[in-house]
């Protein structure tokens, strides 16, 4: 008898454990260095992911001219400011994450950054602590 309770109390934990698996937040870091274009299109990329998964947990790590729509006043080819999508994208949990290394470099102040968006001291750093100590998966679009 007790030998079934356990085979049974075994099964039971598998089944558990598989649901809480398959359930899991999916955790991406979106990958920016490349400019305004790659901004835009990933900001398209960020509004479609989070409708097909609205649970996503979504951090947007930046540096480089991967930056640039992360300050203030930004705009895209097309003379539209990222600060609405910005602003959108963070009410949904979003977060957006600077590099202090690029700042220093191209001597921006912090508080061009605009308010959504952390300063990190390292952006390629930032990409890889995520990866590697919090379960991201990475995305560059």
């Amino acid at each position: 008898m007790n030998t079934l309770f356990f085979i049974r109390a075994c099964v039971v934990s598998l089944t558990l454990s598989a649901c809480a698996t398959a359930f899991a937040q999916v955790k991406v870091v979106y990958h920016l260095n490349e400019g305004v274009a790659q901004a835009y299109r990933a900001m398209g990329n960020i509004r479609n992911h989070l409708a097909a998964d609205p649970t996503a947990k979504i951090t947007v790590v930046t540096h480089g001219p991967g930056i640039d729509f992360l300050l203030d006043g930004a705009t895209n080819a097309i003379g539209e400011s990222f600060a609405g999508s910005i602003g959108d994208l963070a009410s949904k949990g979003v977060q957006f994450k600077v590099c202090n290394n690029t700042l220093t470099t191209r001597k921006i102040p912090k508080d061009r950054v605009v308010m959504e968006a952390s300063v990190v001291p390292s952006g390629v750093a930032e990409v890889a602590l995520l990866q590697a100590n919090s379960g991201f998966v990475y995305i560059r679009p």
